[in-house]
């Protein structure tokens, strides 16, 4: 394959990320865009390919011959039947993480995968940020020796911005933020540690967002905007019209305060905290070895690594900082290069940093810690890939 054809579906949001691929005179061009918003349609031509098919009936998109890869970059809720639909169509993928919102439907996917003979990649963009790639590094190096314990602490400041003001909130659409917002975070565990979740309990709750507002009534409408801390003034994402809803509308059912423990496997042990009526935005990993432990500053500049000291090791720590090289580009400079991996994938038949399984495990570690929190707090064994499509995922 010398060029790669892409079609786009979801044009707005993520779909924007589909510039990176449009270079018609290289190795990748985009053909073509479906979506159900026209704003998003008219925004493709303006920005991405003014020459390209748009269409609101993704089918269309999936039966054009000129076309042999999809980026599936709208809603979580959407992704497993375009990307099944994709496959059958003879299709590689690529699909913006979370995989699916049920364990259930990314084993549907991989099925799917598997028939399909074909390239299939989950968008795991914090995998390609220089901060974590330290860490990973220092980690495989055995700087801190056995990881034992991990600890992350994700303080989500514009979480109504982000999820309570549209389709997030409601589980109907997303089954619970540990699939959506916590998807990269438990792949940074499983990543960064080299192993997989066993076994998780959660506990968590609606503690700031929900209510009895009505379900339609948007910021612009409401007679408290002008003293409500969570009023939203503006009516459009990436020229699109944005679903500026209520955040304390009935329909809300989703925790906007969770932690979930988990045993990996080897014995790992790992907490992990999300909140979403913080302050402030800090995504905060530490990593505990037998030698030492290793973690993140929260503005993303150092990695601080502190060392037990031979001699004395419960006093003295040996203590080194990390320097972390800026990149540009979106998201940490991690955008263009997941989307040149996608390529590369395609074109060189590289392996990708992120494989489907590790989609599928992000997934289900989600779903089984916020079935836990709204089931009594019970421990969940998370359920193993299903026989039939073992050989091709491991």
């Amino acid at each position: 394959m010398n060029q790669v054809r892409i079609g786009v579906i979801g044009a707005a949001g993520r779909g924007t990320m589909a510039k990176q691929w449009h270079n018609p005179q290289g190795r990748s061009i985009v053909v073509g865009a479906a979506d159900v918003s026209d704003s998003a349609l008219n925004l493709f031509k303006k920005n991405i390919n003014d020459k390209g098919f748009v269409t609101k009936d993704y089918r269309e998109l999936l039966a054009r011959t000129d076309i042999n890869a999809i980026a599936v970059m709208s809603p979580d809720f959407t992704h497993e039947p375009y990307v099944c639909d994709a496959f059958e169509a003879g299709k590689h993928v690529f699909t913006e993480k979370p995989m699916a919102i049920t364990t259930e439907g990314c084993d549907r996917m991989l099925r799917a995968w598997a028939a399909s003979g074909k390239q299939f990649m989950v968008g795991f963009n914090m995998r390609y940020m220089n901060i974590f790639r330290v860490m990973k590094e220092a980690v495989d190096s055995g700087a801190i020796g056995e990881i034992k314990a991990v600890w992350v602490r994700h303080f989500i400041g514009t979480g109504g911005e982000w999820y309570y003001h549209d389709w997030h909130a409601s589980s109907r659409n997303s089954t619970g933020l540990l699939i959506q917002k916590a998807s990269h975070d438990i792949d940074m565990i499983h990543w960064i540690t080299g192993k997989y979740t066993k076994r998780v309990a959660g506990m968590g709750g609606l503690d700031y967002y929900g209510g009895s507002k009505p379900d339609d009534l948007r910021c612009r409408d409401c007679d408290e905007k002008d003293t409500c801390v969570e009023y939203q003034h503006h009516e459009k994402n990436h020229g699109i019209n944005h679903m500026n809803l209520c955040v304390f509308r009935k329909e809300v059912d989703v925790e906007d305060n969770s932690v979930m423990m988990m045993e990996l496997e080897g014995g790992i042990k790992a907490t992990y905290m999300q909140c979403h009526f913080t302050p402030d935005y800090c995504r905060n990993y530490t990593f505990i070895g037998t030698e030492g432990r290793i973690e993140n500053l929260d503005d993303g500049s150092k990695v601080i690594v502190r060392m037990r000291d031979k001699s004395n090791r419960w006093k003295n720590l040996a203590h080194q900082e990390l320097a972390v090289k800026s990149a540009s580009g979106t998201h940490g400079g991690a955008d263009p290069m997941i989307c040149r991996d996608f390529i590369d994938m395609l074109v060189k038949n590289k392996k990708p940093v992120a494989t489907p399984l590790a989609g599928r495990m992000s997934v289900a570690v989600g779903c089984a810690a916020t079935w836990s929190i709204r089931n009594h707090w019970q421990p969940v064994d998370i359920s193993p890939v299903p026989e039939d499509i073992r050989d091709k995922v491991f």
